[in-house]
């Protein structure tokens, strides 16, 4: 009985020791209180009104929900700041009467993160993503709101993936 115990002891304080620091969401132990999103600029060659707003928020939301960072407006221990550089609807697939049976909005974002803590993972990096719809129908009203999350999701994610998960 007392080396099943003893046993059973070493077990448990292998498990809890073997696991190290573990959170759901990825992000790595960070040694930071605070980070700063500031203002991306809409520099896309397209504009489509509003979506530097959109864009900024939602990469400050995936921050504050993935990790317990607070957010500031000024002097963030983490800076993310870049801008919107492509914002562009192509044809991608054909009709045989030769006109366009699918359409790809792409939008990219060039972002700069800096980590004041520990420099070595300051980055400047490009993030795109895409949303395919029928050509036969406009990229107005929730089309286009349901296109614009599907794409920031990703490049937010992205975004957090770099920066804080390092995957």
């Amino acid at each position: 009985m007392k080396y099943t115990i003893i046993a059973l002891n070493l077990l448990f304080s292998l498990l809890l020791n073997s696991c190290g620091v573990y959170n759901f969401t990825g992000a790595k132990p960070v040694n930071a209180k605070t980070f700063q999103v500031n203002y991306f600029q809409n520099n896309a060659e397209l504009i489509e009104p509003g979506i530097e707003r959109t864009f900024t928020l939602e990469l400050q939301d995936i921050i504050q929900s993935q990790t317990n960072l607070n957010l500031v407006s000024q002097g963030g221990e983490l800076l993310y700041e870049g801008e919107i550089v492509d914002y562009r609807i192509s044809p991608m697939t054909a009709t045989a009467d030769q006109r366009a049976a699918q359409n790809r909005l792409t939008i990219a974002v060039n972002v700069r993160f800096s980590n004041r803590n520990k420099e070595e993972d300051n980055f400047e990096k490009r993030f795109s993503f895409f949303y395919d719809f029928d050509a036969n129908e406009q990229l107005v009203g929730a089309k286009l709101s349901s296109g614009l999350d599907e794409i920031f999701e990703r490049i937010t994610q992205d975004i957090f993936n770099e920066s804080l998960a390092k995957w």
